[in-house]
């Protein structure tokens, strides 16, 4: 099987939502209307970039990546990869491999001195990333926002 990665543009995104729905399958179908418009927002935005794996003309896997400037490490930025997710059917058969290596190609083209992310807390998540020459060297930390804590 041929996996080419690439930038995803815009006949992509049935794809990406399917793709998001594997990830958080208890999230409600982003309306299309609210779909277009958010993908218009990360088509516009400096510095990101959704890369999509194409398994023979399929896309497979996703990872939304974004380079964040830095005033330290010499000005050198940080590539943040979230919602990464490779479909269920190609899973197991390198997609996630060759999506993981375009990451770090694009953070070191962008001139990045390192590529973070977050985990689910799964053994072989966490041992997937490891094999791709990630280390585990901080703990993460996160809290959700919900109704109640945004402002109108």
């Amino acid at each position: 099987m041929k996996i080419t990665v690439r930038s995803a543009v815009g006949a992509d995104l049935p794809s990406l939502l399917a793709l998001y729905g594997e990830l958080n399958p208890d999230d409600a179908p982003l309306p299309q209307e609210k779909a277009d418009a958010v993908w218009a927002s990360i088509s516009r935005q400096e510095g990101r970039n959704v890369l999509v794996a194409d398994a023979e003309g399929v896309v497979a896997g996703t990872a939304d990546c974004l380079v964040l400037p830095n005033l330290t490490r010499g000005g050198r930025g940080i590539l943040f990869a979230e919602n990464v997710v490779v479909a269920e059917a190609f899973q197991r058969r390198g997609v996630g491999r060759e999506l993981m290596k375009a990451v770090v190609q694009l953070g070191a083209s962008a001139g990045c001195y390192k590529v973070q992310l977050l985990a689910a807390d799964d053994e072989y998540v966490h041992s997937f990333y490891e094999s791709c020459g990630f280390q585990t060297r901080a703990e993460g930390f996160r809290r959700y926002i919900d109704q109640h804590d945004q402002v109108t």
